[in-house]
């Protein structure tokens, strides 16, 4: 079946953008990024930024946007049954480089697993921006809660000095 992405969620405000891969079932039918419940984005992100947990996804995107955060995905559409990258078949890339011709201030990219990271270098390898990987918030990633915290701390550094 094919799918497709949401659209980003950002202001003019964006210092980073988060790219993720596709979104998976559970966030296809909530139609919310990282809408499984054990995928642990959320619960790193409020750590990270030091904020009550909310489960209220208006409150999410406020938390991101507060923090000069954008989200998105690499990929716009492809073929999928399951919720797992591994399975993505035709691929097919947003147009990052023109969003970030349009919201110059987002000056680095971090991405969300190594599927997400692979697609971005793939399709954008050119692209003059500071980039980072990050391990997946996948439940299937089954690296520890305070390994992905940690590596994730990378986006509170980078906010920190910019």
């Amino acid at each position: 079946m094919k799918i497709f992405s949401f659209p980003p969620i950002f202001d003019d405000n964006s210092k980073i953008l988060i790219l993720g891969t596709m979104p998976s079932k559970d966030s296809l039918r909530l139609n919310q990024y990282y809408g499984n419940t054990r995928n642990s984005f959320w619960k790193i992100m409020f750590n990270l930024l030091n904020k009550e947990f909310s489960e209220n996804y208006d409150v999410r995107k406020t938390l991101l946007l507060n923090n000069n955060i954008a989200v998105w995905d690499t990929l716009k559409a492809c073929i999928r049954e399951s919720s797992a990258d591994a399975d993505i078949l035709s691929p097919e890339p947003n147009d990052i480089t023109g969003f970030l011709e349009k919201y110059p201030n987002i000056k680095a990219v971090f991405c969300n697993g190594r599927d997400a990271h692979a697609y971005f270098e793939k399709y954008f390898p050119k692209l003059s921006i500071e980039r980072y990987y990050l391990p997946s918030t996948s439940a299937a990633n089954a690296i520890s809660w305070d390994k992905k915290l940690n590596e994730w701390k990378r986006i509170e550094e980078y906010l920190n000095k910019h």
